[in-house]
């Protein structure tokens, strides 16, 4: 990291020399960088360990080195040598920290010591483990335990998160949140209506049969940089890859394999974009309307000159309901404001309806670009319709692809982490474990932010994550956060989160999923679902970072046996030392999915859960994959606003972070270097606004609710992207979204379209 700040353009492809440079860098940092070297080896191996970064496939047969940029930053991150123990805070008081900079917080190194907060001096103390479990234990059961919410990030295990979401509906609680809920519900909710299943329909052998893609709101080049490799893969064989997304990001323009000797040398890159269409925020809408609109004109004129027919007739016939009214309804919209609506032109979105028109198959691949707006479900849905109409579900090489974030945050979805009861084989519960499982909904994100603020919510659980930091309204939640009676953090390194805290605040230290865990049973291994909704086992093999950690398994049995009544169908203890145990509990109540699952969970590629719509088996309401109509094209209808000085801002990461981890202060593929408090915009906008690039200015919230929300302290960049919108960095930018901002049946917050004004700071 740098304190200097350039903001200079980049003019290289991704991967590259810029990728082995960063990765250098990081493997220093960190101090490992013979050992840290030595570990990446087993990095997404059968017998290895899985990414602790994103959830893209791991394919059945690696590359020799089968990680990217950011998996590696994670592992070095996760690995590192650095620790920080009791004497660390005994020498800081919270306060202290709360001003320390969140990439400073985390680069501390890891947690060794499991500390209960001291309100006498204001710091974190040395707390034995059975100290802390007892209490803990004491206050959610001195709770209502409807007013205690269990928080998952996308990290934990598919054991541990079966152990956990078990522990909270004992305990009488579906509030099991997690991060899906701040990204990909949407997907979730969209998915089940439109085909019957909750996940995508593809594998990653897909893409070797394909022959078009069609890309919306999602960025390999930062978020998922693996995918890169199928991409590149494609564009070699001429495929068209068609993207749209309102920054040219440099992952979807050109990339240059880093792990290629003779491209490293010649420095050759690969056109990953054929159509690069940049749609404005929350536009893709409109983009897919209009899509679908010169999809059925081509039809038409099919129809009138005799030629095969565009639509998948038969397979409309044979497997879908609602074609005739959404048809309608894609008639009737006018191509002004399919235009308006999309920031495109008509002649763009028919060269794609024709492109599409002529591939035989082919996958619709997306990221929360749909899922973050106010009608991120019905977004989804409109994708699915343009899917349906050439029969693009259940057959080789074509398919819905969401492309999801946290490594495991799919899998623990699988698992029973959700706050919705019918989503959960409650029949099973009651066979296996004999008890009552509660039926009311729980709370999701945005619901226990809600109880958090109107002091319902009495306390948080959070195993592992930055809650604080990745949830909207950002200042009323760091208020009251406070207010909790109780709040946990399973961690491995220190955040925000641990800073902001209830009147009862522990911090318990756990292994990482890259070191060895050692139980009673022996060594021990944990597994997760990757994007593909595939099944791979992982294996530790660094060392830990301190004696005293325990494993996630552990601590959520630790925290069940000093919380609930014993069970004597349920024995913790042993589910703590021996995790194959825990998949045999899995496997029973979920024997269609986790069928055999010890015995195949080191499948290379891993073992593939069912997925009925890949088959062409809809678990619908009609019995047949449904085309559903939307009620309106605006992505983001309650927040539209004439005033030409409201512009849209669209929250992103940087290529040197993973969610709130910041790994450095530098966004390479984006220009930028030493700061993270960038505002990027269209030169004319620039102009029109009366500003000057490189000039400082404020950014304000431009809702009616009567709360101030504001961040300070922005460098403006010209950049490419469409006028009306602006970016910046999450989660710094997450002050500015209102908690009520947010997809209308899944509640994700609507990050990719928030309307804000743009002050310039004063001289």
């Amino acid at each position: 990291m740098t304190d200097s700040v350039q903001l200079d353009p980049y003019e290289g492809p991704a991967g590259g020399w810029g990728s082995a440079k960063s990765l250098t860098e990081i493997l220093l940092r960190e101090q490992i960088p013979v050992t840290g070297g030595l570990m990446l080896r087993h990095q997404n191996k059968p017998g290895g360990f899985m990414c602790v970064s994103c959830a893209w496939a791991k394919p059945g047969k690696p590359a020799v080195f089968e990680y990217c940029e950011n998996g590696a930053k994670a592992t070095a991150w996760e690995v590192t040598r650095k620790r920080i123990g009791a004497e660390f805070f005994a020498a800081h008081t919270v306060t202290e920290l709360t001003g320390w900079r969140d990439y400073d917080l985390e680069e501390l190194g890891r947690l060794t010591v499991p500390l209960r907060w001291d309100a006498a001096s204001d710091r974190y103390l040395p707390v034995s483990w059975d100290a802390a479990f007892a209490e803990i234990g004491a206050e959610l059961k001195a709770l209502d335990p409807k007013a205690a919410v269990f928080y998952a990030s996308g990290r934990a295990s598919l054991e541990t998160s079966y152990m956990y979401g078990l522990l909270a509906r004992l305990h009488g609680s579906n509030n099991l949140p997690d991060s899906s809920n701040m990204c990909h519900e949407s997907t979730s909710v969209a998915l089940p209506e439109s085909i019957g299943s909750p996940v995508g329909t593809v594998l990653l052998e897909a893409f070797e049969h394909t022959d078009c893609i069609l890309f919306f709101g999602q960025n390999p080049g930062s978020n998922a940089p693996r995918m890169l490799h199928p991409l590149q893969d494609a564009s070699r064989r001429g495929v068209p890859i068609i993207t749209f997304n309102p920054f040219r990001e440099r992952g979807l323009e050109r990339f240059t394999n880093p792990q290629a000797p003779l491209e490293m040398l010649t420095k050759s890159e690969t056109r990953i974009s054929s159509q690069y269409l940049q749609v404005k925020a929350g536009g893709d809408f409109g983009a897919i309307y209009g899509i679908c609109k010169a999809l059925l004109a081509l039809d038409d004129a099919a129809i009138a000159s005799g030629a095969e027919r565009v639509l998948d007739t038969a397979f409309i016939a044979e497997h879908t309901h609602g074609f005739e009214a959404f048809a309608a309804s894609v008639r009737g919209k006018s191509w002004d404001e399919l235009e308006r609506r999309s920031g495109l032109t008509r002649k763009a979105l028919e060269q794609t309806a024709a492109t599409y028109a002529k591939a035989k198959a082919t996958i619709g691949v997306y990221g929360m670009g749909l899922t973050q707006h106010r009608m991120g479900v019905e977004t989804v849905q409109a994708l699915v319709n343009l899917l349906l109409m050439r029969g693009n579900i259940g057959k080789r090489g074509a398919g819905i692809c969401p492309v999801r974030g946290h490594s495991n945050v799919q899998g623990q979805r699988t698992v029973g982490i959700t706050e919705k009861p019918e989503l959960v084989p409650n029949d099973k519960l009651r066979e296996l474990y004999a008890f009552e499982p509660p039926m009311e909904k729980g709370l999701n994100t945005v619901e226990a932010c809600e109880g958090i603020l109107d002091g319902s919510v009495k306390a948080f659980v959070a195993l592992g994550g930055n809650f604080i930091r990745a949830v909207p309204e950002t200042a009323l939640m760091e208020e009251a956060w406070k207010t909790l009676r109780l709040t946990v953090q399973i961690s491995t390194k220190l955040n925000r989160n641990h800073l902001i805290h209830g009147e009862v605040a522990y911090i318990l230290p756990c292994l990482g999923r890259i070191e060895i865990d050692e139980q009673a049973g022996g060594r021990q291994a944990v597994s997760m679902e990757d994007s593909t909704a595939c099944i791979h086992g992982s294996k530790g093999y660094a060392e830990p970072a301190g004696p005293e950690l325990l494993s996630e398994p552990r601590i959520v049995a630790g925290i069940a046996k000093a919380t609930l009544t014993p069970n004597p169908r349920i024995d913790w203890d042993r589910w703590g030392g021996d995790y194959a145990s825990v998949r045999d509990a899995i496997e029973a109540t979920y024997p269609d999915q986790f069928k055999d699952f010890n015995a195949r969970m080191w499948t290379p590629g891993g073992f593939r859960r069912p997925i009925p719509a890949a088959d062409r088996t809809w678990k619908t309401d009609t019995g047949k994959a449904n085309f559903v109509t939307p009620r309106s094209l605006s992505a983001d209808p309650d927040t539209e606003q004439a005033d030409p000085e409201v512009m849209r801002l669209i929250t992103m990461r940087s290529n040197d972070q993973f969610n709130t981890t910041i790994y450095g202060y530098d966004d390479r593929f984006r220009g930028v270097k030493g700061t993270r408090m960038v505002l990027f915009m269209n030169r004319d906008d620039i102009a029109r606004l009366g500003l000057r690039d490189a000039q400082t200015v404020h950014l304000v919230g431009a809702t009616d609710d009567k709360v101030v929300r504001r961040v300070e302290g922005f460098r403006v960049l010209a950049y490419d992207i469409p006028t009306g919108c602006v970016g910046g960095y999450y989660p710094e930018c997450n002050p500015l979204i209102p908690l009520w901002h947010h997809a209308e049946r899944s509640k994700v917050p609507a990050a990719k379209s928030v309307p804000v004004r743009i002050e310039a700071a004063s001289a």
